[in-house]
């Protein structure tokens, strides 16, 4: 049965294909250095077509929320897509990372690029809140009958609680490093909280839906953009190449760890879950070109893999974007999509 109008149907999650594209640029940037101008261009068109798509969904946003308020309510009630509107302020600091990195942070664009970074920053922080708060609501708790918060706890969860960790890529530039450093630190704490309640729901529970499975690689994002801050202290004499070093492995091992995952969750049907794929692995690329940069001779098996997970990166964004334009073209996305059988939660 047709949808009677997709509008009604576009979630917050569609602000991940912002973060994706944003990551792809932030990539390209990075490999400056090691590809030339070309590499510059590429981001910059990279940058753009984020910057479009997120205005395109911000005003097709505000129309769902004036037309069909109660489709965003159900949205921000359900167990899984709550943790979506987090995808809005982690694009306005991705968008402003973007802005930074291609422009400066003091050229004419700079009081655009700190408007737009408080905003997302301020966002994050409440969205944070928000979700959490909802582990704090009365209908969350062990009853008979009542599963209470295992169906929330999903890869998903990742993006409002450890988003956080974003802030200083752009903020310490900008001049707000004391706020960025704080906000850094909530998602920092939360991180090995959110891993060990997924692995304990997938473990003692119940494993994630089919349609959810692309949302693993999720997991590669924190400690790749946890990374990128220590790799950015490292560049001003603030911390130890090591500890960038570090994270570069555990973001190794988490895109190892969840790659057989991987082959399953392709096989499903294309859906919006399926950009997950898209900023952890445009982080990870992002983290080894600016540790090969940083290497006193950079080289050798470093620069190899740099050069194939860009590659990588930059197929994965354009099969991403291609099959996004296909579902919309054929109706098969702005739809209702079987996400998951679970019942919603009251906040």
């Amino acid at each position: 049965m047709s949808s009677p109008t997709p509008l009604k149907f576009l979630m917050p999650g569609w602000f991940s294909l912002v973060m994706g594209l944003c990551g792809l640029a932030l990539a390209w940037h990075r490999a400056g250095p090691l590809l030339g101008e070309m590499a510059g261009g590429l981001a910059l068109v990279a940058g753009l077509v984020a910057l479009v798509v997120f205005a395109v969904l911000l005003v097709a946003s505000l129309l769902r929320w004036q037309r069909y308020p109660a489709a965003l309510a159900e949205d921000l009630k359900h167990p899984v897509r709550h943790a979506f509107v987090a995808a809005f302020p982690v694009s306005l600091l991705l968008l402003a990372t973007v802005g930074v990195a291609l422009g400066g942070a003091s050229g004419e664009l700079a009081p655009v690029w700190r408007a737009l970074w408080w905003t997302g920053s301020l966002m994050q922080l409440w969205a944070t809140l928000w979700v959490l708060g909802r582990w704090l609501a009365p209908a969350v708790g062990a009853t008979p009958g009542n599963t209470g918060l295992w169906p929330s706890v999903t890869p998903v969860l990742l993006i409002p609680v450890v988003g956080n960790v974003l802030a200083p890529l752009a903020g310490v530039p900008l001049g707000h490093g004391d706020w960025a450093a704080a906000q850094f630190g909530i998602g920092a704490f939360f991180w090995p909280v959110v891993l060990a309640l997924m692995l304990a729901r997938r473990i003692a529970h119940s494993p994630l839906p089919d349609r959810l499975l692309p949302a693993w690689m999720i997991t590669v994002a924190p400690p790749a953009v946890v990374g990128l801050v220590l790799a950015q202290l490292v560049e001003r004499g603030q911390a130890p190449l090591g500890a960038a070093q570090a994270m570069w492995g555990i973001a190794l091992f988490f895109l190892l760890w969840v790659a057989p995952v991987l082959k399953r969750a392709v096989a499903q049907p294309f859906g919006i879950p399926f950009w997950a794929l898209s900023f952890p692995l445009a982080a990870f690329t992002t983290l080894t070109l600016r540790l090969l940069a940083l290497q006193e001779q950079p080289g050798g098996l470093m620069q190899t893999a740099a050069v194939l997970l860009l590659a990588a990166t930059s197929m994965v964004v354009l099969w991403l974007g291609f099959a996004t334009v296909r579902g919309l073209r054929d109706g098969s996305l702005l739809a209702p999509e079987p996400v998951a059988a679970i019942a919603p939660v009251s906040a």
